[in-house]
């Protein structure tokens, strides 16, 4: 019974227009030959707690779609996948972070706004490189985008909420 309502929320929270499926993408930035492991996973209340806290959030969903990257029997990667709403419908956005919690490559997998709420390539290629140790703030570090703020807003604090996730799930000891 978990399971099933665990499926249908996650279901219902990617009804947005599939860009990208999550595999093609992890296989598009690691190659071909990398096995791939997805989780859901529920967190806590008090973990959720922890997790909204660190990423400076309002609380929101308590399950994540979370994914391993293995090559050579080595985890290479992971990825969580975030989806929220920009305006009325949801995007998810997938962060692929290092073994170390440094994000290696960002993708928009779903997004049902109209396309120019879409965060461009050049916006999204600027959070590589960035761990839980930057502030990840539009108009701070991270540059605000004309007519499309509401989009990369979404893509950044979604970046906060993977890192902490990444910290809560995967972070090495």
């Amino acid at each position: 019974m978990r399971f099933l309502l665990l499926s249908f929320i996650l279901l219902t929270a990617l009804q947005a227009k599939l860009l990208i499926n999550p595999f093609e993408a992890l296989h598009a930035v690691y190659g071909d030959d990398v096995k791939i492991e997805k989780k859901n996973v529920l967190l806590t209340i008090a973990k959720a707690e922890v997790v909204y806290k660190q990423a400076k959030m309002k609380k929101g969903s308590k399950i994540f779609r979370t994914f391993k990257v293995i090559k050579d029997d080595k985890v290479i990667a992971y990825a969580i996948l975030i989806s929220r709403p920009v305006r009325t419908k949801d995007a998810a956005i997938l962060y692929m972070i290092s073994p170390k919690g440094v994000i290696e490559s960002v993708e928009v997998i779903a997004f049902n706004e109209p396309p120019e709420f879409t965060p461009s390539r050049q916006y999204i290629n600027q959070f590589k490189g960035k761990t839980g140790q930057d502030t990840l703030r539009v108009g701070k570090d991270i540059p605000t985008v004309t007519g499309a703020t509401m989009g990369a807003r979404n893509v950044t604090d979604g970046a906060r909420l993977a890192l902490a996730v990444f910290d809560m799930l995967f972070k090495e000891q």
